[in-house]
């Protein structure tokens, strides 16, 4: 099933939810290990494709779900622009060749190592439109963010993976690119030391946004990066700065070329340092200053990235390994990205919810989609 219109992928939920037949969503296939398996009839929702507005100086984009991500960030970059969020490339991890769309990048609320400094996809998204488990047609918010209906559904729909509604258009607001660009790197820290920069980085008044740690691999040490952007002018003067700060903490050095920066936070971005490594990858998120100590639970056989400045841990552990047991009462949230579907089933891809989140959850997922036709089963 591959609806070429909002109204054709209407029609064809009203009698999908009339035959009770369950509903696989599936975008580009860039990232469909994400999310526990789904069986059902296949709905591709690249037909559904196109930027239908634009407004460079109103900073704003409205396209279709179905759009290939590369598609709009090469639109916006024509008019010196990008998305804030800076959406990971899930194929390294998977292994997949496919093309991710806008909308699968909403559904589930991809972002990357800005966040820390703009936000998440779901902060940038500023409208909605999509059908839900019966086949109506909703839409919610739209150049300018106001909500009349109850439900703030854009933020709602951001991370969803598809459970409520079927997304066929998406808005958001857009930033500038910046002049310049460049990376401080601290070689040879442990997770420690690390998590000190990037501790001392962000908080100091230099407009951070970007804070990881990279581990030790072939023929390169550890490497702790720190990210500035903006003016050429101001670049320099805040990565100079930046460098005399941490020169206590051991080799500091500066990547000056915006290119090589981009790429290295590329890698980063996208998880590259864990993304090769056998065994099941977690993405964990705790606050920063419980990063090493996270680290230091899980072991010395691990292979971790920290972004985020330590908030974000990104680990590599044996087949089977419980995360969420060794965290031993450390705060967070711990998703199984990458395992067998085994694994995946003994110990469930999201972590569990609180007993009332989880039922307003239900009640949400009973409220758009009673016929449960939606990727059933994909949250767990």
């Amino acid at each position: 099933m591959k609806p070429k219109s909002e109204q054709e992928l209407a029609d064809a939920i009203k009698v999908s939810a009339a035959k009770g037949t369950r509903l696989q969503i599936r975008g580009g296939g860039s990232r469909v290990g994400l999310g526990h398996g789904v069986t059902g009839e296949l709905l591709d929702t690249t037909g559904l494709k196109g930027v239908s507005l634009y407004e460079p100086g109103a900073l704003t984009i409205v396209t279709a779900a179905g759009t290939p991500l590369e598609t709009i960030e090469k639109t916006l970059a024509k008019e010196g622009q990008r998305l804030p969020f800076e959406p990971m490339d899930h194929r390294a991890l998977y292994g997949t060749n496919g093309k991710s769309t806008i909308g699968g990048v909403v559904a589930a609320n991809i972002s990357g190592p800005r966040r820390i400094q703009a936000g998440a996809c779901r902060d940038s998204l500023i409208g909605v439109r999509f059908v839900d488990g019966e086949g109506t047609i909703i839409k919610n918010g739209g150049r300018v963010m106001k909500n009349v209906t109850g439900y703030d559904l854009v933020k709602l729909m951001a991370g969803s993976h598809g459970t409520l509604g079927v997304l066929t258009e998406v808005a958001f607001k857009v930033l500038p690119m910046p002049e310049a660009g460049a990376t401080i790197i601290v070689e040879g820290l442990d997770n420690e030391k690390a998590g000190a920069v990037m501790s001392a980085a962000l908080t100091a008044p230099f407009d951070v946004n970007g804070a990881a740690h990279l581990p030790a691999g072939v023929n390169q040490s550890a490497r702790t990066c720190i990210r500035v952007e903006g003016f050429e002018g101001s670049v320099r003067y805040r990565s100079g700065k930046l460098k005399d700060l941490l020169a206590d903490f051991g080799d500091v050095s500066i990547e000056p070329d915006q290119a090589r920066s981009h790429k290295l936070w590329q890698q980063i971005r996208d998880a590259e340092a864990v993304a090769a490594s056998k065994g099941d990858i977690w993405r964990i998120s705790v606050k920063p200053s419980d990063g090493p100590k996270l680290a230091s639970l899980l072991g010395h056989d691990v292979q971790l990235q920290f972004d985020w400045g330590g908030g974000l841990v990104w680990a590599c552990v044996s087949e089977g390994t419980d995360v969420r047991a060794v965290m031993n009462g450390i705060d967070g949230h711990a998703t199984l990205i990458r395992s067998s579907d085994v694994t995946a089933k003994q110990l469930g891809v999201f972590h569990p919810e609180p007993a009332p989140l989880a039922a307003i959850s239900a009640g949400l997922r009973s409220r758009f989609d009673p016929h449960g036709i939606l990727n059933p089963g994909r949250m767990g």
